[in-house]
């Protein structure tokens, strides 16, 4: 009998980089695609997609080296356990900003073969994503590279300190609870549409942080995310006892920005969980935050001086920190894999408040399976730096 093969996915806006998916993937076996629901689109990426399930169904159906498709069942990253388990197949493929440790741990249980691939657009054919599609969509997410919860006063009160974000182009659709600032994201969106308005970028941050965090919210957003998104490049802002930074320092240099692209590599964890409470067993005191902040400065200095070893301790030693201060930022699944991927990397950390999300890894050599990013450059939105 001929292998069967397994993918899932939304393969909303269907494209020719999904045909040239599916087409890799046939030839490994006859292939089956398990699509995730209207409500599982949502539950993951926040918004409806722009076809229904039986649209993308009826689509996927058509596509001729597609043996058979159906809406998965479940929900969440998994989604599609039930139909795995009943199908059996031999090979399970995904790609490399779709591979999670959860699916690879469910396929060895199973006794499946687990593949990832790269996403080759087909010869001669410009590279195609969905997000890429939804080109009216240009809202920025962001990564904080170093100092994150310092930008809390009940952090910061201890010592002051800075946090560092950069600002990225939307080249794949992060999703929700995955620490790249997906929530303000939203925010933004339903604030000026799918792009950043024109102006100062202090300003239209600060009016983002407003928006996120009306009067009488329980837990305040850090203002690192209005930042992150608003401010194009490198930014660090610096905190001391209060929700805004009474500096913020924004950097453009080609360079520099091309060295940090360079050096970064993105370990899908899926989503962080509902139940995941950060704020639970912490232990935040003045040796903690100034460990935290002395990190945070080391990390700055040595991406400025374009040095990827120190970048990479340095990162490193502010997650430490972190962890030190937020114990359930890291859980069994994220220690087993920064295991597995620490030998090839110089410095690690998780993205946003952890429990899920990314790993993001500093590296000097490419990293097999890893998602790279684009940082926003100051000419690609109108907007200008306070």
């Amino acid at each position: 009998m001929p292998r069967r093969v397994f993918v899932s996915g939304c393969f909303d806006l269907l494209h020719s980089g999904h045909v040239a998916f599916f087409q890799q993937a046939a030839q490994y076996g006859e292939v089956y695609v398990a699509l995730g629901s209207d409500r599982t689109v949502f539950e993951l990426k926040g918004r409806v997609p722009v076809n229904s399930e039986q649209e993308r169904l009826f689509m996927v159906r058509s596509v001729a080296c597609v043996k058979d498709a159906f809406v998965s069942q479940g929900s969440g990253l998994l989604d599609f356990v039930d139909e795995l388990t009943a199908l059996r197949p031999d090979v399970f493929i995904v790609n490399e900003d779709g591979n999670i440790p959860a699916k690879r741990e469910l396929c060895r249980e199973l006794g499946i073969e687990y593949l990832v691939l790269k996403r080759d657009p087909q010869a001669g054919l410009t590279p195609r994503s969905t997000t890429a599609l939804r080109t009216l969509d240009t809202m920025p997410y962001r990564i904080d590279l170093a100092g994150g919860w310092l930008d809390q006063p009940f952090v910061s009160k201890y010592h002051p300190g800075s946090v560092i974000v950069i600002s990225l182009e939307p080249t794949i659709e992060f999703n929700e609870r995955s620490g790249m600032a997906t929530s303000t994201r939203r925010k933004a969106i339903e604030l000026w549409g799918k792009r950043l308005p024109a102006g100062s970028c202090e300003k239209i941050a600060k009016i983002l942080f407003a928006f996120d965090n009306p009067p009488g919210t329980a837990e305040i957003s850090g203002s690192q995310d209005a930042i992150g998104i608003v401010f194009p490049g490198l930014t660090k802002a610096d905190y001391a006892g209060a929700y805004w930074p009474h500096h913020i320092e924004s950097v453009q240099e080609e360079t520099l920005l091309q060295f940090i692209e360079q050096s970064l590599y993105l370990i899908p964890l899926g989503q962080r969980p509902n139940e995941y409470h950060v704020l639970e067993n912490t232990c935040i005191d003045e040796q903690g935050a100034r460990a935290l902040a002395a990190a945070t400065d080391d990390c700055w200095r040595t991406i400025l001086s374009q040095d990827r070893r120190g970048f990479g301790l340095a990162m490193q030693k502010s997650f430490e920190a972190q962890v030190a201060m937020f114990p359930n930022m890291l859980t069994p699944m994220i220690t087993k894999l920064i295991e597995e991927q620490g030998g090839q990397a110089l410095g690690w950390k998780v993205s946003g408040a952890g429990g899920g999300g990314y790993l993001i890894l500093v590296a000097e050599q490419p990293i097999e399976n890893a998602v790279r990013i684009l940082i926003r450059r100051q000419d690609n939105h109108n907007v200008r730096v306070a």
